[in-house]
Order: structure tokens, then sequence, then C-alpha cells
């Protein structure tokens, strides 16, 4: 049975999944989960990140061997690590079964506006220039990715307590958020069943950007009503019970095709 590769995004690591690979089992998915970690970005966060995703993807490609997983897989993955998770897709399209992109944008589908809304852009400077007062940082991010803010005091404890056991660096922070801007998809689509899910009420990066990738794709997308970029983090059941209904409707529509 394939295994479940999850990617997270700019500076965040395997820990910021929190409770959603627990609801992505519970939720009744099939095949193990494999929270990776991009270079640069938690257990791998002595490592000077690339500049771009290709390099990204290779470092990827090897950790999971080197974890004695071997393809095809299904990914899950957000923002920077979905545009990891595409390059996979489209460079070594024998390696990935299914694919399932969160709130992510690539050109050539994407403006740069919408990539980054202009909105975002005195947080992110705040925390930049911030980096090292991680209180100010992730307080600066939650505002920017977060819309439920029940929790968030105990969120910015928990977020503070894993950058000092695996800070980022502001430089490796830097470097990611280039390979993210310079990425450009191929103009072919993933071969693989696609799955597109963006939140309505993202401030960082606009849902427009996942609705253009859809339509350019002709792939399955979903929107969730209230959440923001950190989709995972504002509502992991809704997030769990979509991914798995897709996956049952992908084998479905599979075995109506004798696959």
């Amino acid at each position: 049975m394939s295994a479940w590769i999850l990617l997270r995004g700019l500076t965040r690591e395997a820990r910021h999944w929190a409770q959603l690979p627990e609801r992505l089992r519970a939720s009744g998915l099939a095949g193990e989960i494999v929270c990776l970690d991009l270079p640069g970005s938690g257990i791998h966060q002595a490592m000077r990140s690339p500049v771009s995703v290709s390099a990204m993807l290779e470092f990827v490609r090897a950790d999971v061997r080197a974890r004695g997983y071997t393809p095809p897989f299904r990914v899950l993955a957000m923002s920077l690590g979905a545009m990891v998770a595409t390059a996979w897709a489209q460079q070594a399209p024998h390696e990935i079964e299914r694919l399932a992109l969160i709130n992510t944008s690539m050109r050539p589908f994407c403006s740069a506006r919408e990539r980054l809304c202009p909105g975002a852009w005195p947080e992110l400077l705040c925390a930049a220039l911030r980096w090292r007062d991680r209180s100010d940082a992730e307080a600066a991010i939650h505002l920017l990715t977060c819309n439920r803010l029940d929790q968030r005091d105990a969120d910015l404890a928990v977020w503070a307590a894993i950058y000092r056991s695996a800070p980022v660096s502001r430089a490796n922070a830097c470097r990611q958020l280039w390979a993210a801007a310079h990425f450009a998809a191929a103009a072919t689509p993933p071969r693989c069943p696609t799955l597109l899910v963006s939140s309505t009420r993202d401030a960082l990066v606009d849902p427009v950007c996942s609705r253009k990738i859809a339509a350019a794709w002709s792939a399955a997308h979903l929107e969730h009503p209230w959440a923001g970029h950190d989709l995972p983090h504002d509502d992991p059941a809704w997030l769990a019970d979509a991914l798995a209904a897709w996956s049952f409707d992908v084998l479905a529509g599979e075995a109506e095709h004798g696959r």
C-alpha cells in the first residue's frame, strides 16, 4: 500500500502539522503517513536550504529512500511543500500515485500579487525583522496564517518551543522564500489524480491561485469557507475528511474503469 508523504511549507516542519496526521488516520485514509522536513527545517534545520525547488525535491527523494520507503507515493503538501510535490509529480511521474495540494501558488498560473497578497507584506516584514524574538515572529505568522484564534496563546507557546528545539535561520527562511518565488511548474499537468484545496479567507496566498491551477489542470478543487492559510491548523478534521472522501472517489473511479 502506498505511503502518504506529508510536506509543509515555508520555515515550517513536521511538528507544525499538529493534529492532522492523527486525524488522517482516524478518517480511514489508507496508507502509512510519513511526515518529512524540507532541508533547512525541522530535523534538517542545520542544513543550508537550497535556493531552488528542484534541489529541494532531490533532497526529499533521497530522504524518503533513506527511510526505506519505495514509490509510488501519495503526497499531501502545503504551500512551498506543494511546489516541491508538484515538481516531483511532473519530473518523476512514476513515483507519484496521488497528489493533494493545500493553499499553494506557482507560475505560470498566478501573478506575483496573487502568490503573496500585498496586505501580508507588513506582517512578513515584522516577522523577518524580529526573527530571533520568537514571541513577535510567531505572533506575526499566526496573524497571517490562522483564522482560528481560540487556542492562540497555546499555539504560540508550542511554536516557540518548536523553534527553540530546531531553529530555522533567517538566511534559510530567505532561501526558501527565494525558491518559492522563482518556482515555475511545467506546462503539462501531473499525470496522477490531483486535488487542489484552498481557504477562501487565506490572507497570505490569494485563493484564486488554487482555482487557477485546478482549472488549468482540469483537477478537483475544494474550498474551505473560513480557514486561513494554515488550513491544517484551523480545521484538521475537515481537511482529513475531505481528503479521505476524495481518495475514496478516486479509488471508486479507478475500479469502475478497471485499473
